[in-house]
């Protein structure tokens, strides 16, 4: 337990610091005092647990029954009469119950510590407006990057040389804008969500995309100057950059009865979606009444346009060019909408498993760190950290990897979260079992070398077969 709670700590201890790094950009250079980066921190460091619990549990079991077998311990409880089973028997009882902590943790405590988090980063700039920016440096808010050289006033909210780069949106004709400001005054009222930014003065530059690709090779753009300009900041994206940090989303403030409901309520809207996509699709295409209607002998399309004029021909064709460009157009927009739509469901559902998974992953940390202690009879700091380290970062990152890809609907959202687990289940009922009967880790690579012999054998025949002729010869 002291070996547990130690290992934790530390732990714990480590990844906060690597929060602090994660969060400096908010932290840093804004005027905060030590109470709000306290509660700053504390609603953040509830959701490192998941993180770190695993790992303690893992470097626990190695170091602690590592030491047993070390000291001969379990040699001495073996000539008594008391297994590894019997001796693991009232710490799988007390992981049992850490698990179920562990569940009710991540069920109740990280959604509300979320929720906090988030609503004290929205409260800090609603009160402070400009602590959404940071002087000197650029900030990156949603698709928009901002860079004020100076900032002043009461509450530092007026702002001068401001320098802006706004991302073009998709299915746009426009890359990006770059907008230069002298001055400019930012505002924020009680309860919005969004940030109020006046400029002055300044400056606006916005790159055009031409459909035509010969147009793309003049590099067209356009640009204007104001002595006004207005600009309403998200806040809900705060800080929200293309790194590989997880972005707050709201289902990471929901527990399981919640997003239960959260996603029935998303599948039923999606499914009426696909129906009403389908109906459309075909109301578009006059397919039903197309053969029965306009085309009542099954004519083929060149006794159809037999029928009219050359003239008539030409615009009929070109009607059917422009309806099938834009019923093309339809599907891969509605094709995308469907595809996020998915991907949201899918997010809804990883959190929904992970809690879940959460409570099996200290079992399995413990069911593969007790046996592999015993194992490699090496107790301490050294060769029990190199193990969990290898261990854990071979189960975080499938564990990650898994959670994209079932993100990006490439696989069920159930395998890509249990992927881990699932492959490292047979690891800890193998460890459990050899451990158990004392049969220990025996790696062979006879598979590998017997071949290699095996060649090196023939050459050398070959080359006495030479030798020998050659001396006969002679």
């Amino acid at each position: 337990m002291i070996t547990f709670t130690t290992v934790f700590v530390i732990l714990f201890f480590i990844f906060v610091l690597q929060g602090i790094w994660l969060f400096i950009s908010e932290l840093a250079g804004k005027d905060l005092d030590t109470f709000t980066i306290v509660k700053f921190l504390s609603f953040y460091a509830p959701t490192i647990v998941p993180l770190v619990l695993p790992l303690s549990v893992l470097l626990a079991g190695i170091m602690t029954f590592g030491s047993f077998a070390e000291n001969y311990e379990f040699a001495a409880m073996k000539s008594s009469g008391i297994s590894l089973q019997r001796a693991m028997k009232m710490l799988t009882y007390a992981i049992i119950l850490l698990s179920l902590v562990s569940f009710v943790f991540a069920n109740n405590v990280i959604p509300e510590s979320q929720y906090r988090f988030l609503n004290l980063r929205k409260t800090i700039v609603q009160q402070k407006p400009a602590m959404a920016i940071a002087q000197g440096q650029f900030n990156t808010i949603g698709n928009i990057s901002i860079k004020v050289e100076k900032k002043s006033g009461e509450n530092g909210n007026e702002l001068e040389n401001v320098t802006m780069h706004v991302k073009g949106q998709q299915n746009t004709n426009s890359a990006n804008t770059v907008i230069k400001a002298k001055r400019g005054l930012l505002r924020s009222e009680k309860n919005s969500n969004y940030l109020q930014l006046q400029l002055f003065d300044g400056n606006y530059y916005e790159n055009i995309l031409p459909k035509d690709f010969k147009e793309r090779k003049k590099v067209p753009f356009v640009k204007s100057s104001f002595k006004e300009y207005i600009l309403n900041i998200d806040l809900s994206k705060l800080n929200s950059s293309d790194n590989n940090t997880d972005e707050i989303t709201s289902e990471k403030m929901l527990n399981i009865y919640e997003l239960s409901y959260t996603i029935d309520s998303l599948q039923t809207n999606y499914n009426k979606d696909v129906v009403s996509f389908s109906d459309n699709i075909l109301q578009r295409s006059n397919f039903s009444i197309g053969n029965s209607i306009e085309n009542p002998e099954n004519k083929t399309l060149e006794d159809v346009l037999k029928q009219h004029n050359p003239k008539d021909r030409k615009r009929i064709l070109e009607i059917a060019k422009n309806n099938i460009t834009s019923t093309q157009f339809s599907i891969q927009n509605n094709k995308n909408d469907l595809l996020n739509k998915q991907k949201n469901i899918n997010s809804h559902w990883i959190v929904y498993h992970e809690k879940f998974m959460i409570a099996y992953s200290c079992l399995l940390m413990f069911f593969i760190g007790a046996p592999l202690g015993a194992i490699i009879r090496k107790g301490g700091i050294g060769l029990p950290i190199v193990f969990a380290v290898i261990i854990f970062i071979a189960y975080h990152f499938m564990n990650v990897f898994g959670r994209k890809l079932a993100q990006e609907a490439a696989i069920p959202p159930f395998l890509g979260t249990w992927l881990a687990s699932i492959v490292l289940t047979p690891l800890a009922i193998t460890l459990t079992y050899r451990a158990t009967n004392d049969i220990g880790i025996m790696i062979s690579f006879d598979w590998l070398i017997d071949p290699i012999k095996k060649i090196f054998s023939k050459l050398n025949k070959n080359s006495n077969t030479n030798n020998d002729t050659t001396q006969h010869t002679t």
